[in-house]
């Protein structure tokens, strides 16, 4: 049952970022569409712009990440129970000891981050160390290491970065429209031969790459968080051995308070939502519901 679970979120996973890879392709159409007529053109900018802005956050992504989130850097003498905790769970796991950090925040949470097993750290708050005893803490530890094990953090980093540049591709189409009168498309609205299919493909072209390329991203990136986080609970199990202290961590972190220095870009990368905003899982959660994943941990 768990490892039919592991590799059914995996194949969901890759389902999810061939989605994201369409998506891109389809604004990335629709603008050069939009541009001089040439579908191909938006779709080299699409991915160049895609290469790019991974280039940059990969430099140093675990870094940047922290930083957002106020996290502290930590050594094995400033907290040698967490350091030992994370140094077991990586090594069970088999992969690097990771560099490890404090987020100064009484609401309790965690995350792993950074763009490679080799690159990664992970981050607990004071709020977690002082509600979790040792059990609950492996858990969590090793659901974090589980996302760094399977790759997640890259994923999560990729997905991130497609987000952003179909973000900007609609944002720059915005701007174009609105100071160049869609340009050459303007011109060709103009024209009396145009045919009926050809107004329709640039309505519809419209239409994408403003409103629902940008919208359907996001929601593939929440739907992409969510099912990582199942992963990353049926990973957490298969190394600990011990389905029980993560959920007993589930349950004492639900009624937790929200964070209060959180960056939005990074509540996916949670272990349980920063923001608690309800307890159901939507399409725009970044998590899902305690209660559904609880529910799974108990049927393993």
């Amino acid at each position: 049952m768990l490892y039919q679970q592991i590799a059914r979120n995996k194949r969901k996973t890759w389902g999810l970022l061939a989605i994201f890879m369409v998506i891109l392709i389809l604004v990335g159409a629709g603008l050069g569409y939009l541009l001089d007529n040439r579908p191909t053109t938006g779709i080299v900018i699409a991915g160049i712009g895609s290469c790019i802005y991974l280039f940059i956050i990969y430099q140093d992504s675990a870094s940047l990440v922290m930083r957002m989130n106020h996290a502290e850097e930590i050594h094995e003498q400033d907290n040698p129970q967490l350091w030992h905790i994370v140094e077991d769970m990586a090594l069970v796991a088999q992969v690097p000891m990771p560099r490890v950090y404090i987020v100064p925040d009484k609401s309790p949470n965690a995350f792993a981050t950074g763009r490679d097993p080799e690159h990664s750290a992970v981050a607990v708050t004071t709020g977690l160390l002082a509600l979790l005893d040792r059990e609950e803490l492996e858990g969590v530890l090793g659901h974090e290491l589980s996302h760094v094990r399977n790759y997640d953090i890259r994923v999560s980093t990729i997905a991130v970065a497609l987000v952003a540049v179909i973000s900007f591709i609609s944002g720059f189409a915005s701007r174009y429209v609105w100071w160049f009168g869609g340009g050459r498309s303007r011109r060709d609205s103009n024209d009396k031969n145009e045919s009926p299919i050809t107004l329709i493909i640039k309505i519809v072209a419209i239409l994408f790459v403003f409103i629902l390329g940008p919208l359907t991203a996001t929601l593939v990136q929440m739907a992409l968080s969510r099912n990582r986080e199942y992963l990353a609970d049926a990973s957490s199990v298969a190394l600990t051995r011990n389905p029980h202290g993560l959920i007993s961590a589930l349950q004492k972190i639900e009624g937790s308070q929200p964070m209060k220095q959180a960056d939005p870009s990074s509540a996916g990368l949670y272990f349980e939502s920063p923001f608690k905003r309800g307890h159901r899982t939507s399409w725009f959660a970044t998590h899902p519901a305690t209660s559904d994943r609880i529910s799974r941990l108990e049927k393993m």
